[in-house]
């Protein structure tokens, strides 16, 4: 999809991108959007229009990521958004997946060991994806928050890049469901679980260059001010 602009029709973006809906709702945007602008959009609930834009467009488009426009924008910024996309995460995205794999996996003929692995195998991806959620919240956001308002962190940061194993997990569950699946299961429900597999693999995705390539640069530069 082309990028988006302030005067582009919030409605023609969710039309071209259904994908997008649960993104605009974590900034308190829900459906019945009519035809107001994007720039419209914001200014009614009270939002920087640039940076509604910018995570919609990095979003939406793999191959954009302005750098230099999020660098511009606060840390304090970066990290609510990060945390309201780690609460729907929670709350959400997993576990409509896991209650729709375990669906899947009872309406199954009992022969098919592989949903049984499979269904293990996320759970133990979620509580990857949960322990680092509970990491940002407890340790990694206070930190960043503090060191912006010139406070050292209270504890030693750990600033190791580890967000793509949780990518490399969820492409893998996803390539057991397409090469490893057997036996006779429900054909929709298979769909929906795929579909919200990937729905996520790819917000996460799009989430980790925000943390990798933004958060953790400035987390890494705001450290070394009270490393001198």
């Amino acid at each position: 999809m082309a990028l988006i602009y302030s005067n582009t029709k919030l409605c023609d973006v969710i039309n071209n991108e259904p994908s997008v809906i649960p993104v605009i709702n974590r900034f308190g945007i829900y459906l019945g959007t009519g035809d107001s602008s994007i720039e419209a959009v914001c200014r009614n609930h009270g939002l920087d229009t640039e940076f509604f834009l910018t995570i919609l467009n990095t979003f939406i488009n793999e191959s954009y990521f302005p750098e230099e426009t999020l660098m511009s924008f606060s840390a304090h910024e970066i990290i609510s958004y990060l945390i309201k996309t780690n609460n729907y995460y929670t709350k959400f995205q997993l576990p409509n997946i896991q209650r729709h794999f375990k669906l899947l996996l009872s309406s199954s003929d009992g022969n098919n060991n592989n949903l049984e692995l499979m269904l293990r195998f996320f759970e133990g991806l979620k509580n990857d994806i949960v322990k680092r959620i509970d990491s940002d919240t407890a340790q990694w956001f206070p930190a960043i928050i503090a060191m912006e308002n010139g406070q050292a962190p209270s504890a030693p940061l750990c600033l190791d890049d580890e967000s793509t194993t949780i990518e490399d997990k969820l492409s893998d569950l996803k390539n057991m469901f397409i090469m490893h699946l057997s036996g006779q299961y429900d054909l929709n429900l298979c769909y929906g679980v795929i579909v919200a597999i990937i729905t996520l693999e790819k917000d996460i995705r799009q989430n980790n260059r925000i943390r990798n390539r933004i958060l953790l640069p400035i987390s890494r530069s705001l450290l070394s001010q009270f490393d001198k």
